[in-house]
């Protein structure tokens, strides 16, 4: 907003007679339009369907739509399968879900050494993840920046990052703890893994891998793919909420949910705006602080 724009006189300088204050100026209002356009449905539509023509040739849909199956099902596809399996599981089980845990980075060896090489293969996995959809694009002539990795106005864009992290992570924190309270949810530990000095490290970087594989796969390539096989903007939206929703089941119906709505906020955004780095940041933020903030206050607050 440029200097002024939107500014409106102080509180008590009513118009004479009217019993209410001046009416918003033509720049007010537009400001005010601009903002109702970006969060709104239909803009956001509208600019995702300018952007790419559906791909007519039917021998290359087929391959987009061979290609699309077996990339989800080597990735977060496949992680959603497994997760309504967890989720029944726990379901099942004696003990009702609020006392369950589900463990986000568990230790996978009492020895530090092979615990560490477990973690480190487990981040490698999920940045061949991220560069999976890259490649297959390039394949197909589209760069990072068909899937919104562009590096211009990089204060703008950290800023931004920031923000949907502060949305999306103060209400998702409520959330899940209201989840729990109703008994719908798991309680989810941040880390199992012990205290050494490499647990923070380990820990960052796998929040900057889930970051950077979901956003990129779950958001970016997916969104690209289904544009290029004609699929009503709409039906792509809910579709990629839908496969981030089902991957976090594991956690119980609040995790399902909360990734679902957090899904839907993504996709629109990028929809409107095709820039991913935001949704990475942002992403990546909140995975560092229910990772790290975890490991450091559970010993100490007794609602972790």
């Amino acid at each position: 907003m440029n200097e002024g724009e939107g500014r409106v006189p102080a509180a008590g300088r009513d118009h004479p007679g009217t019993g209410r204050g001046p009416r918003p100026t033509g720049r007010a209002r537009r400001a005010a339009g601009r903002a109702r356009r970006a969060l709104s449905p239909r803009e956001a539509f509208r600019c995702y369907a300018s952007r790419y023509d559906p791909v007519t040739d039917p021998r290359t849909r087929r391959l987009l739509v061979v290609e699309l199956v077996v990339v989800l099902l080597v990735t977060f596809g496949l992680a959603g399968l497994y997760s309504v399996l967890d989720l029944a599981s726990a379901l099942l089980a004696p003990e009702p879900l609020a006392g369950q845990t589900a463990t986000l980075n568990p230790s996978r060896s009492e020895h530090a050494w092979l615990d560490v090489a477990y973690q480190l293969l487990a981040v490698l996995r999920l940045l061949a993840w991220s560069v999976l959809p890259l490649v297959l694009l390039a394949h197909s002539g589209l760069g990072p920046r068909a899937v919104g990795l562009v590096r211009d106005r990089a204060g703008r864009q950290i800023a931004w990052g920031i923000a949907l992290a502060a949305v999306i992570g103060i209400p998702g924190l409520a959330f899940y703890l209201g989840a729990v309270a109703a008994g719908i949810n798991l309680q989810v530990a941040g880390s199992g893994l012990t205290e050494t000095w490499w647990r923070p490290i380990v820990l960052v970087l796998s929040a900057a891998g889930n970051g950077a594989a979901e956003e990129i796969l779950v958001v970016g390539y997916l969104l690209v793919r289904l544009r290029q096989l004609g699929i009503p903007p709409a039906v792509a939206l809910v579709g990629t909420a839908l496969l981030r929703g089902s991957y976090h089941l594991y956690q119980g119906f609040g995790g399902g949910l909360g990734n679902l709505a957090m899904g839907i906020v993504f996709a629109l955004w990028w929809m409107r705006t095709r820039r991913l780095w935001p949704l990475i940041l942002a992403h990546t933020l909140l995975d560092v602080v229910a990772f790290v903030g975890y490991a450091v206050l559970a010993p100490h607050v007794a609602w972790l």
